[in-house]
């Protein structure tokens, strides 16, 4: 299976990176649940979340977290979701957090995830908004 998101981390493959540092990278899913849906994942290979040595659980989830709330602030979210695959359901082979706005009534129910495009350049606007908002 190939690893997009070392591909993203190498800079192989473009993506909307609204965060990076030296152990985390944060970017738009392009097949996201809702629009602002950002996958967070550590820049080095880490398979799974059980693979990740605990030096990295802290990093991670503080910058999880930090998105979730740049989320409500720039995305006029009224919240949002967080989940991790483990092996099952995990698309690609390389941990990553899936933070997800949302909104109430905003259709979503259980593990149903359906997805959504972005339009021409809307990816982008919505990439400036999570930024500036994690700028701050």
């Amino acid at each position: 299976m190939t690893d997009i998101i070392c591909d993203i981390v190498a800079g192989r493959l473009d993506a909307e990176v609204v965060f990076r540092d030296d152990t985390v990278i944060a970017f738009l899913d392009h097949r996201p649940v809702f629009k602002g849906h950002v996958l967070l994942a550590p820049v080095a290979h880490v398979e799974t979340l059980t693979d990740a040595p605990a030096e990295l659980i802290g990093p991670l989830f503080l910058r999880v977290q930090q998105v979730a709330d740049a989320m409500v602030t720039a995305l006029e979210a009224d919240g949002s979701f967080t989940a991790v695959n483990t092996v099952v359901s995990q698309s690609v082979p390389h941990l990553h957090v899936h933070v997800v706005p949302r909104r109430k009534k905003d259709g979503l129910r259980g593990f149903f995830w359906p997805r959504v495009k972005y339009a021409e350049g809307e990816a982008a606007q919505y990439g400036d908004l999570l930024r500036a908002a994690l700028a701050r």
